[in-house]
């Protein structure tokens, strides 16, 4: 059976892999000068591959087709993921958060694997062949290359990625051959990306927090917290729990930010332990007194947040003005613009559509086309989730496609 791969991504990559080694002839097609473009710059370089959990709490990490990835996620496991990229000789290593990262910190022993693999298993890898047309006449699927080329095959699985980092050559090419074909593609958003704020954070800029939750209340519907570590930007929040909440905030727009700086302090305990540091340096300066409870920058924001002046003497703050100090570190609110633009984003939510997808990605239009990765309506959580939807509907389709030629070999 001859198989036709577009896109050597994670997931293009992992399925011409495994259906190769099933016996199938596969040609894997690449727009850019060499596979895995987009994954060599994941998790800043270290590539993080998968979330070491169980399947069933991995699925409590997605947020867009759990019910679909079920079947997939079961059959191809986090574990699974480890064991090939081990086989494949890359020592892996799971730090804080489940995370897998290669042990020597570089995505290229990741993307070096991959094509050591596709060499081995025997794929014809096809590098700057931009697909710009795919067909299908009677049972034959064409794929028309921008040179004038055309690569037929029995089956055509499409990995082309979403629209996240464009520049890694994720354009957007799958949902045009999706729609071609007459799917139906969900609207695409930046995914894991900043969160926009109206006020003004620059002064913020690079201020890393631990240890924080961060709510957000959207214009419509119900609120979602999320604790951790954030980071500020120029433009907004960043930083795990602010990608995270990126997730469930990209369909919307409008809506408030309530980060509370000291969660493991109520309002009560908190205003008990600045009423200890105010005696103790009662004829200081209040913004030397409250430093010690915020990095120096955003202390000061803070107090400009609050309403009071950095150079007030602490035995002259009013009760009042305790409380709004009090108030605004725990629940310091900014008002929610938009999430971050494509070209930031670590994922596209969005896509083809799961329930014209069978649970192996096989189109249930057109057989033998299917649609694995990032191009599906599929995503999650920042923390390898993934990477891990991608291997995971790579080899659902590489399975389903090496058991339909077991029966037509039958």
């Amino acid at each position: 059976m001859k198989v036709t791969v577009i896109g050597g991504g994670a997931s293009g990559a992992m399925c011409a892999i495994l259906c190769a080694r099933g016996g199938a002839e596969v040609t894997l097609l690449e727009k850019n000068e060499k596979t895995g473009k987009k994954l060599f710059i994941t998790g800043k370089g270290r590539c993080n591959l998968t979330a070491d959990l169980p399947p069933r709490e991995f699925l409590e990490g997605v947020v867009r087709g759990e019910k679909f990835l079920r079947s997939a996620v079961w059959s191809f496991t986090p574990e699974d993921t480890k064991s090939f990229f081990e086989n494949e000789g890359v020592p892996l290593v799971t730090e804080r958060g489940n995370r897998v990262f290669p042990a020597s910190g570089k995505s290229s022993d990741i993307t070096r694997a991959l094509d050591r693999a596709l060499k081995e298993s025997g794929v014809s890898v096809r590098l700057h062949s931009e697909v710009s047309k795919v067909s299908k006449d009677g049972e034959v699927f064409t794929a028309c290359l921008a040179c004038g080329e055309r690569v037929t095959s029995d089956v055509l699985v499409v990995a082309t990625g979403g629209k996240s980092y464009p520049s890694t050559g994720s354009t957007g090419d799958g949902y045009a051959f999706a729609k071609s074909f007459g799917h139906s593609v969900v609207k695409p958003v930046p995914s894991l990306v900043q969160l926009l704020t109206k006020e003004d954070v620059s002064a913020l800029n690079g201020i890393s927090l631990k240890n924080v939750t961060l709510t957000a209340q959207p214009g419509e519907g119900k609120s979602v917290s999320e604790f951790g570590e954030m980071l500020f930007t120029r433009r907004g929040l960043s930083g795990p729990i602010a990608l995270s909440l990126s997730a469930r905030l990209n369909r919307t727009s409008g809506g408030t930010l309530h980060l509370d700086l000291k969660p493991a302090l109520d309002a009560e305990k908190l205003d008990a332990r600045v009423l200890r540091d105010f005696a103790q340096r009662s004829n200081a300066d209040l913004k030397n007194v409250t430093r010690a409870l915020l990095p120096e920058k955003l202390n000061l924001y803070v107090l400009r947040r609050a309403g009071l002046s950095e150079s007030k003497k602490v035995n002259s703050v009013t009760k009042e003005e305790r409380e709004r100090l009090v108030r605004t570190v725990k629940d310091l609110t900014f008002s929610f613009l938009s999430v971050g633009p494509f070209e930031e984003a670590v994922v596209t939510s969005g896509g083809v559509e799961l329930k014209e997808l069978t649970p192996r990605c096989e189109s249930r239009l057109v057989p033998g086309l299917y649609f694995i990765g990032e191009v599906t309506d599929a995503d999650a959580y920042t923390g390898g989730y993934n990477l891990q939807i991608a291997f995971s509907t790579a080899a659902a389709c590489a399975r389903d496609i090496a058991e339909k030629a077991e029966k037509e070999k039958a």
